[in-house]
């Protein structure tokens, strides 16, 4: 346009011809002045641009005092200093890409203009064609800031960098980013927040110049529409401009303190929402424009710091946590007494979680609960021993009834002896793990604090770890005083068996054959002399002696049936099935076994047979026994009453002959009726070809 401008102005018209030809429909703003400065001319652009509504407005009136009359700080600009003016007396052309000039309503807006000279009939004037640059004055400038946060987040980055790189705590990085932040943007507050998994967030960092409540560890729940609030539903930045009438505990907080307006901006961490860092406006001024976005540069540096921090601190604390468990895992290789156990887990998880107090409490069957450990030092003991009632509201009650983790962050309305001991040890907030044994829930580890700050939520995860080394140790403990009863059992019941094969050939057989044998010295003496008794003798000889025999037979099916060494598992069944007085039904699809298998399964059936003719009542029952991956499985099964108890001397016989081999037993009895025993035997090398045998 500068050289359209100056071409022009070296054409001798009259203003009235050029403004006719050209100027008047051109599409940028032009106006032209006379040798004084007044205004004779403003195209249609020109008056728009300027805020006027038709040219009569401008027209005759002093450029400089109506359009450019003061500095951008106020400060009056003097008419001789203007640039916009000089051509009127250089005769030179003048460009400015940057100045300010003043619509009609005194707003100000940035321009860059040309003014060049032009001949007029009463002297030179000049031309001014000017172009609104507020648009790309704005963008440049947004682009400076954007600059310069830009460097201001590098700098802070080195700086965190530098922090976390040389092992600083997560508390002191955390500082630093809510500082560092506070500088840049330029606001009072700034605040990062860590979600909690009950709909809390917790102050993890925060950093102010004026007195404010969200201090770093503070718990706030999140419940109005507040900026913690909306990022996490959201998960993109927010704003709230004024706090006056947000209902919410954070807002009431903010509203106290004459905290005005809030940004937030959320942290991300593996495509999650971790967390949300905020920043709060105290004055009446307005918060930066795109403040929410410039937040959001920052909470991709907090998000690198969490997770560097956090993965060297779980570094840390894995380490820790195996070198605990390592302890621990030593004493129960060991075969430690359970006592020391106990106490050894009980002082390794005080101190790896950081709490006041450790319990461990075994479940009774009255609904009590025995402390078996106990570490810290309460203002009330807790002797080892102390049996507690789980009646009213604990986390050992919790756990007692749903098998689960629970907690307690407040005993101020629990009821219950376990809550009232609570109070008057001045616990604050309890958490407990279950621990379970072999399929059972046997106790429980509860871990205590004195103060009223909620245990963290991976808590009950840390101490799960310590409770499987409890159960585990629990479990080897009960393994062997299992198997040292059942070897025990098994040794009476030899002894026993024995001592009735002893007597029942003393009182039985042995007796038998005595007799037979005087009877036969009588019988032979009474035949050489002749005598009559002789014959008679000799009979009832003969009687003994069959009985004496059957007497034997008899002892002997009370061991093993001769069936069962010469036909197998099968043929020994049919024996038992043969004296029973309900019908069996049987499928055995067996082949021969290795004999201790056959003898073990031959006396699972022959006791579980003899508890179905003497207590089930029953009308019929089934035996099944086939080979299945390696397996020998037995079914024992009656329509009776049912009642049968495992702990009865008879199936704890069996179970204890089974373990022998490996095996196991299962006893069903429901309470409609019935029972199922189900055994099975370990069968290496097994021959699986099928040979039913029904009876």
């Amino acid at each position: 346009m500068s050289h359209i401008l100056t071409d022009l102005a070296g054409l001798k018209v009259s203003p009235e011809e050029f403004l006719a030809a050209v100027l008047d429909t051109a599409a940028q703003p032009i106006w032209v002045v006379d040798p004084d400065g007044v205004i004779r001319f403003a195209n249609r652009a020109a008056i728009g641009a300027l805020g006027y509504e038709d040219a009569e407005e401008l027209l005759g009136r002093p450029s400089h005092a109506t359009i450019h009359y003061r500095y951008p700080d106020g400060r009056p600009y003097p008419a001789k200093d203007c640039p916009m003016l000089l051509p009127r007396s250089t005769g030179e052309t003048v460009e400015r890409d940057l100045d300010w000039f003043f619509r009609r309503d005194g707003s100000m807006f940035p321009v860059s203009y040309v003014s060049a000279p032009i001949a007029m009939s009463d002297g030179r004037g000049a031309v001014v064609a000017f172009t609104d640059i507020e648009h790309r004055w704005r963008t440049e400038r947004i682009l400076r800031e954007h600059d310069a946060v830009l460097a201001a987040r590098e700098g802070s980055l080195r700086r965190i960098a530098s922090l976390v790189a040389g092992g600083a705590a997560s508390s002191e990085v955390f500082g630093a980013i809510a500082r560092e932040v506070s500088d840049v943007i330029d606001l009072p507050l700034v605040a990062v927040w860590r979600y909690e998994p009950d709909r809390m967030a917790t102050v993890i960092a925060a950093w102010g110049e004026h007195p404010h409540p969200f201090r770093a560890g503070t718990r706030w729940p999140l419940d109005g529409p507040t900026i913690c609030a909306q990022v996490l539903e959201t998960g993109r930045p927010a704003r709230i401009d004024d706090f006056a009438g947000v209902p919410g505990t954070i807002a009431d907080a903010a509203r106290d303190t004459r905290i005005r307006a809030c940004a937030g901006a959320p942290i991300i961490i593996d495509g999650e929402v971790w967390g949300a860092m905020s920043a709060d406006s105290i004055g009446p001024e307005p918060l930066p424009e795109q403040i929410e976005e410039r937040l959001a540069e920052f909470t991709e540096l907090v998000a690198t710091a969490v997770a560097n921090t956090t993965s060297r601190e779980q570094l840390a604390t894995l380490a820790e946590e195996q070198a605990a468990l390592r302890r621990v895992a030593t004493l129960v290789a060991r075969q430690s007494p359970p006592a020391e156990i106990f106490a050894a887990v009980a002082e390794e998880v005080g101190r790896l979680v950081g709490v006041d107090d450790t319990t461990i409490f075994r479940y009774e069957d009255d609904w009590t609960a025995t402390v078996v450990a106990d570490r810290g030092e309460r203002a009330v003991p807790l002797p080892i021993g102390t049996r507690m009632s789980l009646d009213g509201e604990s986390a050992t009650a919790r756990v007692r009834r749903t098998g689960r983790a629970a907690r307690m962050d407040d005993f101020a309305n629990a009821t219950g002896p376990l809550a009232e001991y609570t109070r008057k040890a001045g616990i604050g907030c309890t958490v407990g793990s279950p621990i379970v044994v072999d399929g059972r829930l046997w106790g429980a580890m509860i871990a205590a604090t004195r103060s009223d700050t909620p245990f963290p939520p991976v808590t009950e995860s840390r101490i799960r770890e310590f409770t499987e080394l409890v159960a585990t140790a629990i479990s080897n403990i009960q393994a062997h005083a299992d198997l040292a009863a059942s070897r025990a059992r098994i040794a009476a019941a030899a002894d026993e068996e024995r001592r009735r094969v002893v007597r029942d050939l003393h009182d039985g057989a042995q007796q038998r054959l005595v007799h037979t044998v005087l009877t036969l010295k009588l019988a032979r003496e009474a035949l050489q002399d002749d005598e009559e008794p002789g014959p008679a003798l000799v009979t009832e000889a003969f009687a003994h002696a069959q009985e004496a025999i059957a007497e034997l037979r008899e002892l002997s099916h009370g061991i093993l049936p001769g069936a069962l060494g010469r036909g197998g598992l099968g043929a020994g069944v049919e024996t038992l099935v043969s004296r029973m007085p309900v019908p069996i039904e049987c499928d055995l699809s067996v082949d021969r076994l290795p004999p201790a298998v056959e003898a073990t399964a031959y006396f699972v059936i022959a006791e579980s047979l003899t508890n179905v003719a003497k207590h089930a009542q029953a009308h019929r029952a089934t035996v099944r026994a086939h080979v299945q991956d390696g397996t020998l499985r037995i079914r024992i099964q009656d329509d009776g009453v049912g009642g049968a108890r495992p702990d009865g001397h008879g199936l704890v016989g069996l179970a204890d002959r089974l373990a022998v081999l490996g095996g196991r037993l299962r006893v069903e009895t429901p309470a409609d009726g019935g029972t199922l025993i189900v055994a099975d035997v370990p069968l290496p090398g097994s021959r699986r070809s099928r040979m039913p045998i029904r009876a």
